[in-house]
């Protein structure tokens, strides 16, 4: 289900390896709820309208210079107006020197000081990206995940019609196994899905008759893959004798996931089709779309203009 997710500060700390200044009691433990990180410039001049404390404030340079301008007085007013407000936390970049005021005003209001070597427009880059992901809004669907030539396929169909049969297939292929049964999927952009297994199932894969099963240790390190974006969904079905299946591929389909349409192709499944094979075309195909070729639709223009020549022309 969709939610709103937080993680801890010392996730964020252990992450860019973040060197703390001062702590307070717990102060590890502090929840971040923001994807979003601010340079607080306008904050320490004294403008709060827009001010949100609940996003990590990166002070580099042009700040420090800026603070390091004013007189002892207006200094330590500034910084007690911006530490006032209990950021969630406050991070020198660069290895700049923190200010005894901004220590001494952090204690006051228990806000989480921490310095890095890295320059401010990295830190930040790199700390939004890691947020965007970790907070980003997921569900969990029952399917399967697979990397087939570097496309994410989203296996979905009932229970028993040979997803995990399928998968174990593409695994001896060489192709890699994301998850099986469970697939937590994350939308990490405003064109992204992420697709990943949860920690108790990971690398694991059931097989009726068999049962469960561990790939990585089966196949190897090169034959699971932690997380994969998701680039087509494909429902299998069992074939049903009489209805109309695509045999041209021009009508594209998709399936909404969090707000964004995915391809989505339906494979009907019967004895005797070879689906591991299917799969690998339909992750070229699918390729081959993104990249600005539809067989498809060029058989189609064919087609047409073959349709449109004189019999003297042929």
């Amino acid at each position: 289900m969709e939610g709103n997710y937080t993680i801890k500060l010392k996730k964020v700390i252990r992450q860019f390896n973040l060197t703390p200044v001062y702590l307070p009691e717990n102060g590890e433990d502090i929840k971040v709820c923001s994807p979003d990180v601010e340079r607080p410039g306008l904050a320490l001049s004294g403008f709060f309208e827009k001010f949100e404390n609940t996003r990590i404030e990166v002070i580099g340079k042009a700040e420090h210079a800026y603070l390091e301008s004013l007189s002892g007085e207006e200094r330590d007013a500034r910084i007690c107006e911006f530490m006032k407000m209990q950021p969630v936390a406050v991070v020198f970049s660069t290895e700049l020197p923190v200010f005894d005021e901004m220590i001494r005003y952090a204690k006051e209001y228990n806000v989480p000081v921490l310095a890095s070597e890295q320059r401010t427009s990295s830190l930040i880059a790199a700390i939004i990206a890691f947020l965007h992901v970790e907070l980003a809004p997921r569900i969990t669907r029952h399917g399967v995940l697979v990397e087939v030539y570097g496309e994410g396929l989203l296996l979905l169909g009932d229970s028993g019609v040979g997803k995990s049969e399928t998968a174990i297939e593409l695994v001896k292929r060489g192709h890699r196994l994301i998850a099986d049964d469970a697939v937590e999927i994350k939308r990490v952009s405003a064109t992204t899905l992420v697709g990943s297994a949860p920690k108790i199932i990971r690398h694991y894969i059931e097989l009726r008759g068999i049962g469960i099963v561990d790939v990585k240790r089966l196949f190897g390190m090169g034959a699971v893959k932690d997380t994969e974006k998701v680039d087509l969904v494909i429902n299998l079905e069992p074939w049903i004798q009489g209805k109309m299946y695509d045999r041209l591929g021009i009508d594209e389909e998709t399936m909404e996931i969090l707000g964004i349409n995915v391809p989505s192709i339906t494979i009907p499944v019967r004895p005797g089709r070879n689906l591991a094979i299917i799969l690998e075309i339909a992750a070229m195909n699918n390729r081959q779309k993104r990249m600005g070729y539809n067989t498809a639709q060029e058989f189609n223009k064919q087609l047409m203009s073959l349709m449109g020549l004189g019999e003297d022309d042929y």
